[in-house]
């Protein structure tokens, strides 16, 4: 049986900070994958938090398929673009910068976009499109990944996971942000049940026959079996989460000129994942007043939430509310970690000389 240990924010980014410098990552770089993995573990997205810094991040920067210094270098650029080359450095870095970067430029043309090319994994796609809010901006964030989904009809996996994230800002409430796979759960999610020692829910998942499965060791990244694209089957209509994938193939990859579907490297490959990313920044007030605009986000949110619930439901939700009352939570409980990933990040930390001594929040 597992448990949910929790710890104080600041001392996990410190110890990630700690852990990337032992593999050469620049402390300031180290703190932005810090900021993002522990976002997402406080956001309730353990999927894409600390059990990435091993599984990922750390095995690539230690095989040396991953540059630790990562280098991101204008391509071409506009008043309203901007095209970076990743270098084959870490995706959170390449993205924060892109996105910052196209922030600025909204600021002064009212929309910007930003893509990145030979880039690796950049976390949970929700980071970059709310850096957006800040700035009262609508904010979208894509990125393509190694092959992990089938497409509709397909029995193997073509397609990434393909998130799609976007930020809108409101006013007295929480904003919208919505971040979602294009396939019906991320692979980090099956990881998740795999170190529960859970069965995933039907539907998730296909074996190597295109039979649906609740296995999660037969939806492995790399295994025989795959993703099944957002609608899960073809009854459900597959097609819809098989398009918008190829969609974010098309802004990511082709776009920023990195590798698509099949091409795109798994991270244990001895080689360049070339991952590629979208990012887009509207100011809003190029449109309308943004006071305007956000009261008609908080009556348009105050409508849905109180139009009526099905039948056995006390609660209708608004894309991000759920991670909003999470980070609400765990500022208060701390940032909830399970104790299997806790025994690996101390087993790897203590290899490399970055030993996991945090103080538990009881």
């Amino acid at each position: 049986m597992s448990r949910t240990l929790h710890f104080k924010k600041q001392d996990l980014i410190d110890f990630t900070i700690k852990f990337m410098q032992k593999l050469g990552v620049p402390a300031d770089d180290a703190a932005i994958v810090g900021n993002v993995l522990i976002e997402a573990d406080l956001r309730g997205v353990s999927s894409h938090g600390l059990i990435r810094l091993i599984t990922y991040y750390g095995s690539r920067l230690k095989k040396g398929y991953m540059e630790p210094v990562t280098t991101t270098k204008t391509i071409n650029e506009t008043d309203t673009t901007i095209s970076f080359d990743g270098g084959n450095g870490l995706g959170q870095v390449n993205s924060y910068r892109a996105m910052t970067a196209c922030i600025e430029k909204a600021k002064k043309s009212n929309i910007a976009i930003a893509t990145v090319n030979h880039s690796n994994h950049y976390g949970i796609a929700a980071y970059y499109a709310m850096m957006a809010l800040e700035s009262d901006m609508i904010g979208i964030s894509m990125t393509n990944s190694q092959p992990l989904a089938a497409p509709a009809y397909g029995r193997t996996a073509v397609l990434g996971t393909n998130p799609i994230a976007v930020a809108a800002p409101s006013y007295n409430k929480y904003p919208y942000v919505l971040d979602m796979a294009t396939s019906v759960v991320a692979i980090g999610k099956i990881k998740v049940f795999e170190k529960k020692g859970e069965k995933i829910p039907m539907g998730w998942g296909m074996d190597d026959q295109g039979n649906v499965t609740d296995d999660p060791k037969k939806v492995q990244s790399g295994g025989p079996g795959a993703l099944l694209p957002l609608g899960s089957t073809d009854i459900l209509r597959s097609y819809k989460g098989y398009g918008l994938a190829l969609l974010v193939d098309i802004l990511c990859g082709a776009l920023s000129g990195s590798a698509t579907l099949t091409d795109v490297g798994f991270p244990h490959e001895p080689k360049e994942s070339n991952v590629g990313h979208f990012f887009m920044a509207i100011k809003i007030d190029a449109f309308r007043p943004i006071i305007d605009f956000k009261k008609q986000m908080d009556h348009m949110i105050g409508l849905l939430k109180d139009s009526p619930k099905a039948a056995g439901q006390d609660e209708i939700f608004i894309a991000g509310e759920k991670e909003y009352l999470a980070v609400e939570e765990n500022k208060v409980k701390g940032v909830p970690l399970l104790d299997k990933i806790v025994e690996d990040v101390k087993e790897n930390g203590a290899a490399i000389g970055a030993p996991f001594d945090l103080e538990e929040i009881k």
